[in-house]
């Protein structure tokens, strides 16, 4: 055997000694409304940290402001994973989609109704009588739900979609075009980082809410199951660093996401606003909260968000949430700890 050989032979040997789940790779594609961010920090932090890496996952972000149903991703393999709102969730149940929600990425909800601060709008019935920015299609539904709550209807106010442009938004608030926006936290950060000042006028009941929880079609649960479990395991892991050492997760954003920071008080005030909605506040980490489910679905069926109130117990599933939270939280520490101490 010559000596070319004999190095060949001992590679392929030593290659094939490698534990699959080192070898392996698999990607995971989540649809999304934005891509990397503070956003969703979990997904950063899990990066960063290696986390996903370590269970042998890679995702792919489809960030989308499509008008295609999310839902209709994941029925047709486009996608792993969905990120729905309830009022999705529940009408894509409603219409025949056979997914599952198996993670509660968030269960305070990031949407709600902001006003120029010190203006002439300060409840949601001011807002009766006038236009309403909605900075997608999306957020019509809680616009929907928002005035509902107060005793009014969506049909008591003109929309218009704005975009997600910051200075669009701005300007639209800024000069009285819309009385009020009907958004999230990503897009409140945009209007500081244009110098606008706001409040919210959000009902306090629609702010206990599971909001951009994960579906996956149904009939993938076990057939994903491996990869899925890794996913979710990697992510709560990079909650639970925003739980323990929030100092850590604003680094790691800046150096991740830094387009975020370019107006600090802008970034500051996006970190601190979606830091405690990117933490469960469920003993398990992501849990899926079934009477908070089933508590919300009259409220939507008054507004005509949705139809029909629908059994949770047909969609709702938990399957991965044990192996989500199989992980050694003191480790998961010490290595914030230890990545703070290498790049401070």
């Amino acid at each position: 055997m010559t000596m070319f050989k004999a190095m060949m032979l001992s590679t392929a040997l030593a290659v094939t000694s490698i534990p699959a789940a080192v070898m392996a790779q698999e990607t995971v594609t989540v649809i999304k409304p934005t891509p990397r961010s503070a956003v969703f920090f979990p997904l950063v932090v899990g990066e960063a940290l290696g986390y996903f890496e370590e269970e042998g996952v890679s995702v792919n972000l489809l960030p989308s402001d499509t008008s295609i149903p999310y839902v209709a991703f994941v029925q047709n393999g486009q996608a792993d994973l969905a990120m729905l709102d309830p009022n999705e969730t529940i009408n894509a149940v409603i219409a025949g989609a056979n997914i599952n929600t198996v993670y509660e990425v968030m269960q305070n909800a990031p949407e709600g109704i902001a006003v120029l601060k010190g203006g002439d709008y300060t409840s949601m019935s001011d807002l009766v009588g006038t236009t309403v920015g909605l900075v997608s299609d999306r957020d019509r539904a809680f616009l929907q739900a928002a005035m509902d709550v107060a005793g009014h209807s969506i049909d008591d106010v003109d929309t218009v979609v704005l975009g997600e442009s910051g200075p669009t938004l701005a300007a639209a608030i800024r000069d009285g075009t819309v009385s009020a926006i009907s958004g999230s936290v990503f897009d409140w950060a945009a209007l500081v980082a244009n110098g606008i000042e706001i409040d919210t006028v959000t009902p306090d009941e629609l702010l206990a809410s599971p909001a951009n929880t994960l579906a996956i079609n149904a009939e993938m649960i076990d057939d994903k199951r491996a990869t899925m479990e890794g996913f979710f395991r990697a992510w709560s892991k990079g909650m639970y660093v925003g739980k323990v050492n929030p100092d850590a997760v604003e680094q790691m954003l800046r150096k991740a996401v830094p387009e975020e920071w370019e107006v600090e008080a802008a970034g500051m005030g996006l970190f601190q606003g979606v830091l405690p909605m990117n933490i469960s506040t469920t003993e398990r980490l992501g849990d899926l909260q079934s009477d908070v489910w089933t508590g919300i679905q009259p409220r939507m069926v008054s507004s005509g968000a949705i139809e029909n109130e629908v059994d949770v117990s047909t969609f709702l599933n938990d399957t991965y949430i044990d192996a989500a939270n199989e992980f050694d939280r003191d480790e998961v520490e010490a290595e914030a700890k230890a990545w703070m101490d290498d790049n401070m």
